[in-house]
């Protein structure tokens, strides 16, 4: 059933292999507004209170290669951001576990971003760094000659540093623009010889462009319309997601999301005692008989209430 995608898939990685720096594109996710503190620094501090959010994306469900290994792409995400009014901005972080068949990265973000008031809104200018531990298993490989010296039989690994760069501007009247790109440098490993192969880890500089708008129903107000976009490109490949969700109440929600020419989404949700849970199936669109994606997020956000009452002590002595 899948072995169109399996050609595709090995000749696809025998590419990369050959390459004398390897690279891997940025992790998608269908419900990418729970990502934001991931892709853009400058969201850092800018969403409602102290907020957690988990991600765990299982790409491809099911898909498995001739010696019966999983090798469908898996992605676990946790970020989480706060306001900090002494530094005028916010702070956040992201630890992200990100698996493409024999290769497994795990990446580690903090943020900074400064609040500027500017028209009817705040400007979120921030600044990130991010390290990434990123290696692949090269003796799960069944090449067909599998005697090539120059052919690499083992693990290798490496810890790459780099950098983030983002703004995001949430307006008074209910929608929000950002502007960010990760992995500024695109750092490269040191060069990893192996069985007299040389092989050299690089990050992937990824641009994001994100937007999106809450409308309110004339005459339902019970009922919010939020569209949504997101573009995400490394300058080789384009991503454009489109999504639409109608929230009911602020508790209940559900919606579409459109990855162009690769998927359609649909996801549903609820919000219940400041928690927010959320999962989407994707379908491909792809006539390559890929399976589908499953996708859960898992969010909390919370406010520190400060008791502002000021207290009086009065001595009976002056009563």
């Amino acid at each position: 059933m899948f072995s169109k995608l399996e050609k595709y898939l090995y000749l696809s990685i025998a590419m990369l292999i050959a390459m004398s720096s390897y690279g891997q594109q940025s992790p998608a996710f269908t419900q990418y507004s729970s990502a934001y503190m991931f892709i853009n620094a400058g969201y850092a501090g800018m969403g409602e209170g102290i907020c957690v959010n988990a991600l765990a994306r299982q790409q491809w469900a099911g898909f498995k290669d001739a010696q019966g290994n999983k090798i469908a792409p898996q992605d676990f995400l946790i970020n989480a951001d706060a306001p900090v009014k002494v530094i005028h901005g916010g702070v956040g972080g992201a630890i992200i576990q990100d698996k493409l068949g024999f290769e497994a990265n795990v990446g580690i973000r903090l943020a900074y971003s400064y609040h500027l008031p500017v028209f009817d809104g705040i400007l979120g200018m921030g600044v990130g760094i991010n390290l990434v531990n990123r290696s692949i298993d090269f003796s799960k490989f069944h090449p067909l000659q599998p005697n090539d010296p120059a052919l690499l039989s083992a693990k290798t690994g490496a810890m790459i540093f780099d950098g983030n760069l983002g703004f995001f501007f949430k307006s008074n009247s209910n929608y929000y623009v950002g502007l960010s790109v990760t992995n500024i440098l695109e750092s490269r490993s040191k060069n990893l010889s192996t069985s007299g192969t040389t092989i050299r880890y690089q990050t992937d500089r990824t641009f994001y462009l994100a937007a999106g708008y809450s409308y309110t129903l004339p005459g339902h107000p019970q009922f919010k319309l939020v569209p949504s976009l997101l573009i995400q490109s490394d300058v080789v490949s384009t991503q454009y997601n489109i999504s639409a969700i109608v929230n009911y109440k602020s508790k209940f929600w559900g919606g579409v999301n459109y990855r162009f020419q690769e998927s359609i989404g649909f996801m549903v949700g609820v919000n219940f005692q400041g928690f927010r849970f959320g999962y989407s199936y994707d379908i491909s669109t792809l006539s390559m008989g890929i399976p589908g994606s499953h996708e859960i997020t898992l969010g909390y956000c919370f406010k520190i209430k400060v008791n502002k009452n000021k207290t009086s002590y009065k001595n009976t002595r002056f009563l």
